[in-house]
């Protein structure tokens, strides 16, 4: 077949590549007409994804949040779900440094079928970007990638399942008991509103599907850990002085600050997974007078719940020791996230869906090291037995880059049939649960 160069030319070029690669495969095994239908949603779901992407909604721009959350409810409904915009709630929210005055709205959407079984599915719709850079991450199709804001994170998880859930509503199917969908407004920024809502739902739940990205260039993945995520706040407080004629009458917070960040240096433990890297500091007021005060933060990453205690032990006794005893030093340490931990649950629930993957001829890795990432998964995974599983959205890259995000083409009809029959195994009773 001859690309023309054309958007269609796109769409029709993958086809006929997936398709010849299938056809080369174990496509006999795959049940229709779930394949034929992802299929031919693909268009439609590239289409949803230059609507998303079009749209800028930072973790702290109200207004935008607001549209999308509009958007996604509407698309919710045409799709047969109830729907609720939920506004955060100062006593169930979860305020961090960080956390902006006014947070976005969740969307929550609710399918009732004629089944008993509870499936629960995750995404967000915030994203890293200030206002203005939508300019320089437009929406393009370039080969086997498509480029677009957020388009990775998360833009790429709202659109399958969405379009998951178009095939279903093509098939009728409705043997679940009810699928729950989640969408939050602030993942990015620690999930302070949400956090709550996930843990509660994970719990309500029989299965918890969540949709970050599904793998990188190299394979096809799910993951059953991602790492907790914290952060280590270090106020120095000193006394200024002229830097020239007095600055033995100063305490200098940048020197107090240099110690102990130097005998915090090795707190970092590969073996269990315990990350402390020291990212952000400031210190001083101007180049002539003495720091009266210095700041620095340090990234902390867990694989276990339990090592936050152990992590932020250490830290606390180190600050103990000071370069300069009239120095007053604090440190606060501010869990964020906590680690998603692999369940047998969720390891039988993975293995089904490598099954399913090989119905399409295609090999599913399952990850169970956390690698450093952090995810909403973790929280709805809290108070469960039942199986959480990350990683059901499209494969690709750059997430968190100013123009190199992208998902790959050609991940989108596996990804459709993968989640469409996780959905139905699991209603059937097929999947394992625990």
């Amino acid at each position: 077949m001859i690309y023309d160069g054309t958007f269609g030319g796109v769409l029709k070029l993958g086809l006929f590549m997936l398709s010849a690669v299938m056809a080369g495969r174990a496509i006999g095994q795959a049940p229709q007409p779930v394949l034929s239908l992802a299929q031919k949603e693909r268009p439609a779901l590239l289409e949803t994804l230059k609507e998303l992407t079009a749209i800028e909604s930072g973790s702290r721009e109200p207004e935008e949040l607001d549209k999308i959350a509009n958007v996604l409810a509407a698309k919710l409904r045409a799709l047969g779900g109830k729907v609720e915009l939920i506004e955060p709630v100062e006593a169930n929210t979860h305020r961090l440094s960080d956390t902006p005055q006014k947070l976005g709205k969740m969307v929550r959407a609710t399918f009732t079928g004629s089944g008993t079984k509870k499936i629960l599915l995750l995404a967000h719709m915030d994203t890293v970007y200030p206002r203005g850079m939508l300019a320089q991450q437009p929406f393009r199709i370039d080969g086997d990638r498509v480029y677009g804001l957020a388009i990775a994170d998360d833009r790429q998880g709202i659109a399958v399942i969405l379009h998951s859930l178009a095939i279903l509503r093509a098939m009728n199917y409705r043997d679940y008991g009810t699928i729950t969908v989640f969408i939050n407004a602030d993942e990015e920024i620690g999930s302070p509103g949400s956090r709550n809502h996930h843990t509660r739902l994970g719990a309500e739940h029989d299965a918890v599907m969540s949709f970050e990205g599904g793998g990188n260039p190299q394979d096809d993945r799910v993951r059953l850990a991602t790492s907790g995520h914290a952060l280590a706040l270090l106020t120095v407080r000193g006394r200024g002085s002229h830097a020239g004629s007095a600055p033995e009458r100063g305490v200098n917070a940048l020197d107090e600050l240099a110690f102990q960040i130097g005998q915090m240096r090795d707190l970092s433990d590969p073996a269990t997974g315990v990350k402390v890297n020291w990212t952000l500091a400031q210190a001083g007021i101007v180049s002539n007078m003495i720091p009266p005060a210095a700041q620095a933060s340090a990234d902390v990453r867990v694989a276990r719940i339990a090592d936050y205690d152990g992590i932020e032990q250490k830290l606390r006794e180190r600050v103990k020791k000071k370069l300069l005893p009239e120095a007053q030093v604090e440190l606060v340490f501010e869990r964020r996230f906590p680690p998603l931990e692999p369940k047998p649950s969720s390891r039988a629930l993975s293995a089904h869906a490598q099954s399913v993957y090989r119905e399409l001829g295609l090999t599913l890795k399952v990850v169970d090291d956390s690698a450093g990432g952090f995810t909403d998964a973790a929280n709805a995974s809290l108070k469960t037995n039942a199986p959480v599983v990350e990683g059901f959205g499209l494969r690709g890259f750059g997430a968190h880059t100013t123009n190199a995000e992208y998902i790959f083409i050609s991940s989108i009809e596996p990804r459709l049939y993968l989640t469409t029959r996780m959905i139905m195994d699991v209603s059937q009773g097929k999947a394992p649960l625990k």
